[in-house]
């Protein structure tokens, strides 16, 4: 198997890092410059969790605040339950670890279709499609109504659907952080908390992703350590600056321009598809 070279290496830790985030489809980005410019992944699954786990860090340094009060209401609500003692009032902080729960509980569809949705990474013309679908969404995002959930009003069910959302995401082309703001949007949650949310539920779908892909990790790959770690680098810094500009962006109601450089992206995977097939 060849060897990764730093460039490619960091090429990929940039786009997986800022399309991640960004909503543009890091899986479509990735298959689309796998598939037209010749730059792949080619030290195997080992690689690409270590491109994961970089944007795994990019999300807990942004929000490592929400993180760390989240781990401490999870023992303290352990606690509770030891003692069966009930808190006359919630705190947000548990409420977020309801609401993340219960928004991480669709995952569990994507198993049985991930082979059959794999066939679709390779299809430049889908993946095209699918970048079309993704402007569509943040177009209408732009345009929803400003909401005020929060962690403390937003309820089950509304984290459930957000959760279906990110599931669906599955899909190359469709971005995850694009589809779940959308629809946290839609439920009516404030524009910073659909985006703090739709972050902080990307972690354990990251460590779920992760510890599937690690079953077939082991052997895979010679590309040497020093390679893998520039792009897992790349990958954190890249996710991290991403966060930190769409933070900035989300309160502003600003997701158009996003969505145009996906309509256009996706016409030009189609085109290129088209004029090449």
């Amino acid at each position: 198997m060849d060897q990764l070279s730093y460039q490619a290496a960091i090429l990929l830790g940039l786009v997986q890092g800022a399309a991640e985030f960004l909503p543009v489809s890091s899986s479509g980005h990735l298959a689309l410059l796998q598939t037209f410019f010749g730059v792949a992944d080619s030290s195997g699954v080992a690689f690409d969790v270590l491109l994961h786990l970089g944007t795994l860090a990019a999300v807990v340094a942004a929000y490592r605040r929400d993180v760390l009060a989240m781990l401490r209401e999870i023992v303290f609500w352990l606690r509770d339950l030891v003692a069966r003692r009930r808190p006359g009032t919630v705190p947000p902080a548990r409420r977020l670890v309801l609401l993340v729960a219960a928004g991480t509980v669709p995952l569990a569809l994507v198993p049985p279709v991930r082979d059959a949705v794999e066939r679709f990474y390779g299809n430049t013309l889908f993946i095209g499609c699918a970048l079309l679908v993704t402007g569509l969404l943040l177009f209408a995002a732009d345009r929803i109504g400003r909401g005020g959930k929060t962690e403390t009003t937003a309820t089950v069910s509304d984290a459930l659907l957000v959760g279906l959302a990110q599931a669906a995401a599955v899909v190359p082309g469709l971005s995850r952080s694009g589809i779940t703001v959308s629809m946290g949007l839609a439920r009516g949650f404030h524009r910073s908390f659909a985006l703090r949310y739709s972050f902080l539920l990307s972690v354990p779908a990251v460590l779920a992703a992760n510890l599937f892909s690690l079953r077939g990790a082991v052997g895979t790959g010679g590309t040497p350590v020093s390679v893998c770690l520039a792009g897992m680098a790349a990958a954190a810094a890249a996710g991290y600056g991403a966060i930190r500009l769409l933070r900035r962006l989300a309160e502003r109601g600003r997701f158009g321009g996003f969505a145009w450089y996906c309509w256009i992206t996706g016409l030009i995977a189609i085109a290129a598809t088209l004029l090449t097939g």
